[in-house]
């Protein structure tokens, strides 16, 4: 029954955002979208964060358990860090495309 609520849920989002789409008059979106790309970008630094908080974490955890798996987990650990900072910087790189283009 939960699966279904879900799937009703999520086309209804997909329902409501169509006239998003629609054609506007020029100029008129064009006001939103330094706060827009301010909002994005900060919701993306912050859920990058704490994505970077909890994988640290988990490392710190598995370090402590088990203390000979430190270069295979330092390795994933720093992967792991550079995948998260990855999206923190497209995020940016797109939204200084859009605000700037």
């Amino acid at each position: 029954m939960r699966k279904l609520q879900y799937l009703f849920m999520a086309l209804a989002a997909l329902l409501i955002s169509v006239p998003a789409f629609g054609q506007e008059a020029a100029g008129s979106a064009a006001q939103w979208v330094p706060l827009a790309a301010g909002l994005g970008m900060a919701l993306a630094a912050g859920l990058c964060g704490i994505g970077q908080g909890k994988a640290t974490a988990s490392a710190t955890e598995a370090l402590a358990r088990n203390p000979g798996a430190r270069p295979g987990i330092f390795i994933f650990l720093i992967l792991g860090l550079a995948f998260i900072e990855s999206l923190a910087l497209f995020t940016f790189v797109i939204i200084f495309l859009k605000v700037h283009a």
